[in-house]
């Protein structure tokens, strides 16, 4: 009983943590999963980049993955994720783990599931586990579905789903920034702000409600706009990434590789890619 999936990470359009509502869109890395079942009495999991790292979380999206979707004779196995997608930089790889886990697991069971039924398991997997203060709904909805989701982590309810065809440039510096670490109680004062986002991202003005998101965020949770600010006279839209460190930006290319010549000289790592609007798949 074998199964393997892949799921996408996320840039940030709204941060929930101030208001539960949030939105996020997906890009071109990803994190696969791979999921062995047998009668074990355990599961285990390993991450492909850090054999030290948590694994917590994918160990308990088997758990419920199996309790959904049958699988009467397996009471254990095995998952090993490997990604792309940078952990702790803010975009999205507790989500693109958590979904391709559950799908890998789906698969390993003969199941083809509900992409929105199946996102809301990975994230009662991590509110499970404690890796996430919001429930992390919008980042899970985005990396499952494709396109950019607008969603109410209160509920898990998708408010809207759209697509949209950027090119998008990241900067991750070196540092690291964990979700379940925020300042909470910072980010609610900056609630009239992620009220007037949510009201831009829901008339589909993505790119302007992400710079505000970005403004406002920054000065919540600690990090410098200068990114940010470097990137508006070229980008259409630009954000921390999450609980940050990460910064991204969106638009055309060419205006897009004036920003990276300035954040080229910041350290870490500063690249390219594009927004996907398939979402994550069975391999």
């Amino acid at each position: 009983m074998r199964g393997r999936a892949a799921a996408l990470g996320a840039g940030t359009v709204l941060n929930a943590l101030s208001t539960g509502v949030g939105s996020a869109f997906a890009i071109d890395i990803e994190t696969s999963a791979t999921v062995e079942l047998d009668d074990s009495g355990r599961v285990t999991g390993t991450v492909a980049e850090d054999d030290g790292a948590d694994t917590g979380l994918i160990e308990r999206c088997v758990e419920l993955a199996v309790e959904a979707y049958g699988g009467s004779d397996v009471s254990g196995g095995t998952v090993r994720t490997e990604s792309d997608v940078p952990m702790a930089a803010g975009l999205k790889s507790s989500s693109a783990a958590a979904n391709a886990t559950v799908l890998a697991t789906a698969d390993a069971v003969g199941v083809d599931p509900a992409p929105v039924e199946a996102c809301r398991l990975g994230v009662r997997a991590a509110r499970d586990v404690g890796v996430t203060v919001t429930g992390a709904f919008d980042d899970a909805s985005a990396s499952m579905l494709g396109g950019v989701t607008v969603t109410d982590n209160r509920e898990d309810e998708l408010l809207a789903r759209d697509e949209v065809a950027w090119d998008v440039l990241v900067w991750t510096p070196d540092e690291r920034a964990y979700s379940a670490d925020a300042d909470v109680e910072r980010c609610a004062n900056v609630a009239p702000m992620a009220e007037l986002v949510a009201d831009l991202a829901l008339e589909g003005r993505y790119a302007e409600a992400m710079t505000v998101n970005g403004l406002a965020f920054s000065a919540a949770l600690g990090f410098s706009p200068d990114p940010a600010v470097e990137a508006m006279p070229h980008a259409a839209g630009v954000s921390l990434s999450g609980t940050g460190p990460s910064v991204v930006a969106v638009g055309e290319r060419g205006a897009l590789d004036r920003v990276r010549s300035r954040w080229s000289e910041r350290g870490g790592r500063t690249w390219r890619t594009t927004t996907r609007t398939d979402g994550a798949h069975i391999l």
